[in-house]
């Protein structure tokens, strides 16, 4: 097996790679990087490879085994490093994918190689034992989740008792000490259960890989696949990168920008970002991120490059992007692009602008639309509202109104009853794609324009309103409360997701039609009828 390197020596030979062969993420990757933007050196294991390794084929593991160990020497000559060196250790982040997008159902592992050695040499070669230790934490908990498959209450026992003992609200904020701590209790509590962690990196290394390839067949994957028509995929690629650090301290972060705005379509930038903070802490909706304006302020040399960088991108892919990106130690890093996940109405705004502005043509702008639910093309908006319950984020636009459910199941429940249905999660997790598929509209306690299952809410047209901080949810009791306001299954919510606003009680929907939009959209046909 050939293995495809990115960024790792010079540029990507001509052909770039395709996105059957490498999946859409590495092959976009490619092409960032001979565009020259600043891209992690990776190497690609093919999507051929996933069917084997699903079936436990012996031949194929030793397959793997043979290109990881090639694409390892290449990062190692590529970045100087060693993978569990204990002077210059290097750590990589093993992630998927497929030929198409399929945002946040399939598995990543961050942080592999991560060894107690490796710990020794991070605070030697960064004199930041709290970034060193965090990383070992980090490594832990996606190592467990992923590849072990061990129950979150494992680690979350000894994180809550650390956190709790440290009078801190997160583990984020613990110190250098803390965190080693936590990181020794989280090594006897995976022993304890029986699924210590390989000390070997290389061992690390091919069990994270597996356990991605493993991901194609997991459930949130398989329901994604079969609402989005996608069966006909093979599988999912491996991409192995160089770790780069978005924790690595105050002038670090990670983050996801979008060229445009996914959710109204308007011709402006949407940046989030997380400081002192990894990739997925921003795209698992588990936290609240920032926007562009704390981005510029602490680290302007790096926002006013990720814009231009932003600008490059649809020039290149003639579409609106969705970026993921780190910034470490100042420095400015892109991991991946794609084509935004939007609503139907922003659709159709987008491509009115990129037509207007010369990156597609009529004929391309008239296939985007077409593609597009007519009913789905409207303004709507609510009247005769009751009382605001809470506002947040609007992380998709439109409006809903439906009955409170508190969980997928409880919400398929209702939705089977002939109800409408306004889901309403702590998080935004891509595991309840079951549940956003019956649902008017989704509410959250965290996250982000940006989160995973944001995209995936654009993508189902479903209005979002995310990081409702005075939102408190307690699924088990199938209730939640703003204050004194107690809201339990069954209650009716109306959903604002252009307002990022929550109302109780059962709203009105009022519906325009996008006429402007639309009768530009005629114009384009008039034309292409009288060329042909």
């Amino acid at each position: 097996m050939k293995i495809v390197t990115i960024g790792a020596a010079g540029q990507p030979a001509a052909p770039l790679p395709s996105a059957e062969t490498v999946g859409a993420k590495a092959a976009n990757l490619a092409q960032m990087a001979a565009l020259g933007l600043p891209v992690p050196p990776a190497f690609v294991l093919p999507v051929r490879l996933c069917a084997a390794i699903v079936r436990g084929d012996a031949d194929a593991r030793e397959t793997l085994r043979r290109g990881l160990a090639e694409g390892i020497a290449v990062l190692e000559a590529a970045t100087g490093r060693g993978l569990g060196d204990r002077r210059r250790p290097l750590l990589v982040s093993v992630r998927s994918g497929a030929a198409r997008s399929m945002p946040g159902m399939l598995d990543t592992v961050l942080d592999v190689g991560a060894t107690p050695a490796a710990v020794s040499g991070l605070i030697r070669s960064t004199g930041n034992p709290r970034f060193a230790w965090d990383c070992r934490r980090r490594f832990l908990e996606s190592f467990s989740a992923v590849v072990l498959g061990v129950a979150p209450a494992v680690l979350a026992g000894p994180r809550s008792a650390l956190v709790a003992g440290e009078q801190v609200a997160r583990v984020e904020e613990l110190d250098g000490e803390a965190l080693e701590r936590l990181a020794r209790a989280y090594g006897e509590a995976l022993d304890d259960d029986g699924d210590a962690v390989p000390a070997d990196p290389m061992a690390q290394l091919e069990s994270a890989a597996q356990a991605v390839y493993r991901s194609w067949m997991g459930e949130r994957a398989r329901a994604y696949r079969a609402l989005e028509r996608l069966d006909h995929l093979e599988g999912t690629a491996v991409t192995v990168q160089a770790m780069v650090f978005g924790n690595r301290g105050l002038n670090s972060g990670s983050g996801v920008a979008f060229s445009r705005d996914p959710s109204s379509g308007a011709s402006e930038p949407v940046i989030d970002v997380l400081f002192e903070a990894q990739g997925e802490d921003v795209v698992s909706g588990a936290r609240s991120p920032q926007t562009e304006a704390a981005l510029a302020q602490a680290v302007p040399a790096a926002a006013k490059a990720l814009r231009g960088m932003l600008g490059t991108l649809e020039r290149a892919f003639h579409d609106v992007q969705d970026v993921e990106f780190t910034i470490e130690d100042g420095r400015l890093w892109l991991l991946q692009t794609r084509s935004a996940k939007r609503t139907p109405r922003a659709a159709l705004r987008i491509a009115i602008d990129l037509v207007r502005e010369g990156l597609i043509s009529p004929q391309e702008g008239l296939a985007r639309v077409g593609a597009l639910d007519a009913g789905a093309l409207v303004e709507a908006r609510l009247a005769d509202l009751g009382p605001l319950l809470v506002r947040g984020t609007g992380a998709s636009a439109g409006v809903a109104v439906g009955r409170a459910a508190f969980s997928s199941q409880s919400a398929q429940r209702l939705a089977d009853g002939g109800e409408p249905v306004v889901l309403v999660r702590p998080d935004t997790s891509t595991s309840d794609v079951a549940g956003f598929s019956v649902s008017a509209g989704i509410v959250t306690a965290v996250g982000g324009r940006t989160a995973h299952a944001a995209l995936v809410a654009r993508q189902m047209g479903k209005p979002c309103v995310a990081g409702c901080t005075e939102l408190v949810v307690d699924v088990a009791a199938g209730t939640a409360r703003v204050g004194d306001t107690r809201v339990a299954e069954g209650d009716w919510l109306s959903v604002d997701g252009d307002a990022g606003a929550v109302y109780l009680g059962r709203g009105q929907i009022l519906v325009d039609r996008l006429d402007a939009e639309l009768r530009e959209v005629d114009g384009w046909r008039g034309a292409a009828a009288v060329t042909a």
